[in-house]
């Protein structure tokens, strides 16, 4: 954890497994991630300074991609569990564990909308990486991106009026914003290097994204991108404290 401007870097995880794909509870209290430190991935959730570690999920194939619900009851997931990779939800205690997608595509990176009434993810279901939508029950399954490069999924405004997501159309993987139905595809980032996983600050002027190995933050229009860890090391997957 690091404070916006890039300042007091705090290790919350200290563990010889990997520990990827960090996501903050609605109230800032707790955090999920997923970690291998068990023999395979799973998802887990710890107090934000990094106490009372808790195994949400425990199967014997990968599970990762945590998101939280807007009220905090629910943590959508990717499982691996039935040998393709699908949208599953379960009550923030790890019980009720639900195949939301029920489609055979790759998928990953569950996205709720502001009001909790959408989730938006990454499938293949059309022959490459696209963005789509669908209801908090898994009904309404919508292409958003409909592009025929690869598209991936970054996150709501805090409105959710908007999706901010990355894109290789351009040639390099940029940080593009549309509208929540997918209208109005706009690159935003506009840079030689690859721009990808990006995420709306709270207060809706900011978008943090990955830049290369470092983490880089920019207005919702593009300007002012500043570089917030400049290494050492690979940071990326930045997720905003609500």
């Amino acid at each position: 954890m690091l404070d916006a401007d890039g300042s007091n870097p705090t290790r919350l995880t200290n563990n010889a497994a990997q520990d990827i794909e960090p996501a903050w509870s609605p109230d800032g209290s707790k955090i999920a991630f997923a970690s291998n430190r068990d023999g395979n991935w799973g998802v887990y959730s710890m107090n934000a300074d990094g106490s009372s570690l808790t195994r949400l999920t425990n199967e014997s194939d990968t599970d990762h991609w945590p998101a939280w619900s807007p009220d905090g009851n629910s943590i959508a997931f990717v499982s691996w569990r039935e040998g393709d990779g699908e949208i599953y939800l379960m009550d923030a205690d790890g019980l009720n564990q639900v195949n939301l997608s029920n489609d055979v595509s790759i998928k990953g990176e569950p996205i709720w909308s502001p009001d909790g009434s959408k989730i938006a993810f990454l499938t293949t279901r059309d022959g490459n990486d696209e963005v789509y939508s669908m209801d908090a029950d898994g009904s309404n399954q919508i292409n958003l991106t409909n592009d025929a490069a690869s598209d991936g999924p970054g996150s709501w405004s805090p409105d959710g009026n908007k999706l901010a997501f990355s894109s290789s159309r351009s040639g390099d993987s940029e940080v593009y914003i549309m509208n929540a139905d997918g209208s109005n595809q706009i690159n935003i980032s506009n840079n030689a290097a690859a721009d990808s996983g990006p995420t709306w600050s709270p207060d809706s002027g900011w978008i943090a994204f990955t830049r290369g190995d470092d983490i880089v933050l920019m207005h919702t229009n593009g300007s002012n991108q500043t570089s917030l860890t400049n290494g050492p090391g690979r940071n990326w997957q930045p997720a905003w404290k609500p």
